[in-house]
């Protein structure tokens, strides 16, 4: 796909099939957490330095919410004549996509995404908000998942998309009809392509979303996770437990070496008990999981951390989904574009090679490394947290 001219009414055509959006934070959880959370830090929130909206956005009443909401924050936005976005090209590819990451573009969702897709291992099925993310996560897996520059998209049609699920209700096979999932009832997870919390700030569509689960009176969960805290606007809100969000969390190593612009860890898990407490029920995404030197180590106190946080919450619901650090030929040739100077290990010579359901090629850790990794997490989940159900490895 070319640089320049795209046709924001298109979705970016996956590569390959996504794992949910994840990511880590910056240092260790303080034992202040198992009395009461601390006073919430500032938020992060991102700022973009350009905000477009195509003509049809205009069409779509959430659309102008969005477009208002931006204003609000004194962010100019920019109407476009036509459903092409043009001005991203730099001199250098990563000008390019310094520009993309700074630009928002409000658009309608593309009949594409209105089909919902199956989203194994996490959720029944899988509907999106919005496409792409602010952070910089050098692991970033939309790097192999969507095409193009890294432009974030914003769905002025959220009426029209929360409408349409209604139709799925029923119909999964990863928590509608397997025993031990069964009492999440429908599932949809609404954070594969971007972050939810990144952008909430700026569009509102999570705080609808929720609301909308929260009224819709059967079997169902909404699902979404985030590596940022700013929750402030969920707590409180009628959602009746059928919305679980879930942090997305990791060691100190990771975390300091591979990832930026997101809140810092200890915000994370103070957010995740704020939540917790509010009745949500709550998660943990431990991803990507890597085997730095002295990992034990290193994962050890991120438990106790998470351990820490949701210390003597009343009613617990905490589920941990699980995901080791792969990465294909495409991911990598990408991220190493927009990351060359990354110290994240991406060597195919120490890894497997393994093959995807639609012959796409990954490299994953030997089995023997994702054994002990296994092991590891099964075994010290169960000691420090018992009554957290982890979901899924992969």
């Amino acid at each position: 796909m070319p640089l320049t001219g795209i046709d924001l009414n298109q979705p970016l055509a996956p590569a390959a099939p996504a794992a949910p959006h994840s990511a880590s934070g910056e240092a260790a959880a303080t034992h202040d957490l198992a009395a009461v959370a601390p006073p919430a830090r500032p938020a992060r929130r991102w700022t973009p330095k350009r905000v477009v909206a195509t003509p049809a956005a205009y069409d779509h009443a959430h659309g102008r919410r969005i477009m208002e909401l931006v204003e609000s924050q004194g962010i100019e936005v920019e109407r476009l004549r036509s459903n092409r976005l043009t001005g991203l090209r730099g001199e250098t590819d990563r000008e390019t996509y310094a520009r993309a990451k700074a630009t928002m573009a409000i658009v309608v969702s593309p009949p594409s995404r209105r089909k919902l897709q199956p989203i194994a291992p996490s959720a029944d099925w899988r509907f999106d908000l919005a496409e792409g993310c602010p952070a910089h996560c050098q692991y970033c897996y939309l790097a192999g998942s969507l095409s193009g520059p890294p432009v974030t998209r914003v769905y002025a049609d959220l009426d029209d998309i929360l409408a349409g699920l209604a139709d799925y209700e029923g119909r999964g096979t990863i928590t509608s009809r397997r025993d031990a999932r069964r009492d999440e009832g429908t599932t949809f997870e609404a954070s594969c392509y971007t972050d939810p919390l990144a952008l909430e700030h700026l569009t509102g569509s999570w705080r609808r979303a929720v609301e909308h689960f929260g009224a819709w009176d059967a079997p169902v969960q909404l699902r979404w996770t985030t590596k940022f805290d700013d929750v402030d606007t969920f707590v409180g809100l009628p959602h009746h437990g059928r919305t679980r969000v879930r942090l997305s969390v990791n060691c100190k190593p990771v975390t300091t070496r591979v990832e930026g612009g997101t809140s810092r860890l200890e915000d994370r898990l103070a957010a995740l008990r704020r939540l917790a407490r509010d009745g949500y029920p709550v998660g943990v995404t431990i991803a990507p999981i890597i085997a730095v030197p002295d990992w034990r180590d290193h994962y050890t106190e991120l438990l106790d951390g998470i351990a820490d946080a949701v210390r003597d919450v009343p009613g617990l619901d905490l589920t941990a989904e699980l995901i080791t650090h792969r990465f294909t030929p495409g991911s990598k040739e990408v991220l190493l574009g927009w990351y060359p100077r990354t110290k994240l290990e991406m060597d195919e010579e120490s890894r497997s090679r393994k093959h995807g359901k639609f012959g796409a090629v990954k490299y994953v850790y030997p089995a023997a490394t994702m054994a002990e990794l296994r092991t590891f997490f099964h075994t010290e989940l169960a000691t420090r947290l018992p009554s957290c159900r982890i979901l899924y490895w992969t």
